[in-house]
C-alpha cells in the first residue's frame, strides 16, 4: 500500500470544520503548549484524532487515520516537553503517565541521563457496544484471551468486556490496571468500565503478584487482565483459570501462530512439549517417532484475534484448536464481522467439524476368511476358531483341517 503523504498545514491555513470537542478530548490538549492547543483545535477533527507525537527538534504532528498533520511550523522545544509534563500525570516505571479520569496514555522517551525527548499522546476513548461482536462467548463464562496488533482496540474491547460482565450480569469483576489504561489514570476510575473494581499496580515487575492478590483478597468471579507478556505473569494467569475464575486478558501477539512459537507464552495455550513415542504409535500415528504435544489444558477457552475494528477471528474451543495445529495445518478459525448497519455476519454457529477417519469395513460374509499362520500352533488355531462359535468359524477351521497348518509346534 502507498504511503499517505503528511498533511503539512502551515500557519495561514484554513479552520478545519471539526466535530464537537469533548469533555475528555479537551482535557488533552490543554495539557499542551497554548499555540499548539489552538492549532490542534484549527486543524484536526476530534473525533478522527488518534495521538500527537512530539519530538525534540521536529515539528509537532497530530495523527488520523491516513495522515498526519502538523501543528507548528517550528521545531519541538524542551521547554515544551517539559509544559506537558507538568500538566499530566505522574510518569511510572514504564514511562507512561496519564489525565486524571480520563483514558488517555502519555508515554514519554528518555534519553541517557533520563530527560525526556518525546512524547506520544495517545487519544483513549470508552466505546460502548464493541463488546456486542463477542457478546456470547463473554457472558457464557468461559475464559478469552484477545490478540491483536497495537492499536487495533484491544484494550478497548477489554474495557467493555468488563462493563457488560459488571453492569449488565452485575459480576464481582476485578480490573488489574497496570497502567491504567482501562480504568483511566487517578484513584477514581474512569465511568467506562461500568461498576468493576480496579487494582492499581504499582510498577509492571508487579503485576503478576497483584493478580494474584486480587483473587486470594477480592472474591472475584471475573478477573480483567491487560498485556500479559512475561513467564511469571502466564504462570498467574494459570493459578487464577485453576481456581475457577473467569478470565478475561490480552497478550503480546497478533495470531495464535505468534503464541505457538513463544517460548514464554506459550503456556496460556497450555505449554509445548516434545514427545518420543514408541515404534509402534508413531506408525499407528503415521508420524515421526518425535513429536509436539500439549502439556497441559490451556489457561483460555477461547482466543479471539481482532483483525480489524469490526472483524475478529475466534478459534474454539482452544484446547482442540492447538492440539490440531500441532499435529498439521491450523484449523480455519470462525470468521465474525460486524456491517456498517451494526448486523453481525458470523459462521461460528456452523464450526467445521473434523471427521474422524472411518473404521476398516468389516470383512464381507461372502468372502472366505483367509488365515497365514506363522511360528503358531496349529492346535491353538483350531481351537481359537472353534470359539467364535459361527458359521463363518466353522467353516474356516473344517478348511483347516482338511488343508493342514504349515506351523512351528
Amino acid at each position: 500500500m502507498t504511503a499517505q503523504p503528511i498533511k503539512r498545514v502551515g500557519s495561514s491555513a484554513g479552520r478545519v470544520q471539526s466535530g464537537r470537542w469533548d469533555e475528555e478530548i479537551e482535557l488533552l490538549a490543554r495539557a499542551l503548549p497554548t499555540d499548539l492547543a489552538r492549532a490542534l483545535h484549527e486543524r484536526t477533527d476530534p473525533g478522527e484524532l488518534l495521538e500527537i507525537v512530539l519530538d525534540l527538534g521536529r515539528e509537532p504532528e497530530a495523527r488520523v487515520p491516513g495522515r498526519e498533520v502538523l501543528l507548528a511550523d517550528h521545531p519541538v522545544s524542551g521547554s515544551d516537553l517539559d509544559h506537558v509534563a507538568n500538566n499530566v500525570g505522574q510518569f511510572g516505571d514504564d514511562n507512561r503517565a496519564g489525565i486524571e479520569r480520563t483514558l488517555h496514555r502519555v508515554s514519554a522517551i528518555r534519553n541517557r541521563s533520563g530527560r525526556i525527548t518525546g512524547l506520544t499522546m495517545r487519544v483513549g476513548r470508552a466505546v460502548t457496544g464493541t463488546g456486542e461482536i463477542i457478546r456470547d462467548i463473554v457472558v457464557s463464562g468461559q475464559s478469552i484471551l484477545l490478540l491483536g496488533r497495537p492499536g487495533i482496540g484491544k484494550t478497548t474491547m477489554l474495557r467493555e468486556c468488563a462493563r457488560l460482565l459488571a453492569d449488565e450480569l452485575r459480576k464481582r469483576v476485578v480490573i488489574v490496571d497496570t497502567s491504567n489504561e482501562i480504568g483511566g489514570d487517578g484513584d477514581i476510575p474512569h465511568p467506562g468500565i461500568g461498576r468493576a473494581r480496579r487494582m492499581q499496580v504499582r510498577t509492571p515487575l508487579l503485576q503478576h503478584a497483584v493478580m494474584i492478590e486480587a483473587v486470594e483478597n477480592h472474591m472475584p468471579e471475573v478477573i480483567v487482565i491487560d498485556e500479559i507478556g512475561t513467564e511469571l505473569e502466564a504462570a498467574a494467569a494459570r493459578t487464577i483459570a485453576e481456581r475457577g475464575v473467569q478470565l478475561i486478558a490480552t497478550a503480546h501477539g497478533q495470531t495464535l501462530e505468534n503464541l505457538l512459537v513463544n517460548p514464554t507464552l506459550n503456556d496460556l495455550l497450555g505449554g509445548i512439549q516434545s514427545v518420543t513415542l514408541s515404534d509402534e504409535e508413531a506408525r499407528r500415528r503415521g508420524t515421526q517417532k518425535s513429536v509436539l504435544e500439549r502439556k497441559a489444558p490451556p489457561t483460555f477457552d477461547v482466543l479471539v484475534e481482532i483483525q480489524d475494528r469490526d472483524r475478529v477471528a475466534i478459534h474454539m474451543p482452544l484446547a482442540d484448536v492447538v492440539d490440531t495445529a500441532l499435529r498439521g495445518p491450523l484449523l480455519t478459525p470462525k470468521i465474525r464481522m460486524r456491517t456498517r448497519e451494526g448486523r453481525l455476519i458470523s459462521n461460528v454457529d456452523a464450526p467445521v467439524v473434523l471427521t474422524p477417519e472411518p473404521p476398516p469395513a468389516p470383512p464381507s460374509p461372502n468372502k472366505p476368511l483367509g488365515i497365514f499362520p506363522y511360528g503358531v500352533s496349529r492346535h491353538h488355531v483350531e481351537q481359537t476358531i472353534e470359539e467364535l462359535e459361527t458359521d463363518g468359524a466353522r467353516t474356516a477351521c473344517d478348511r483347516l483341517r482338511a488343508v493342514g497348518c504349515q506351523s512351528t509346534s
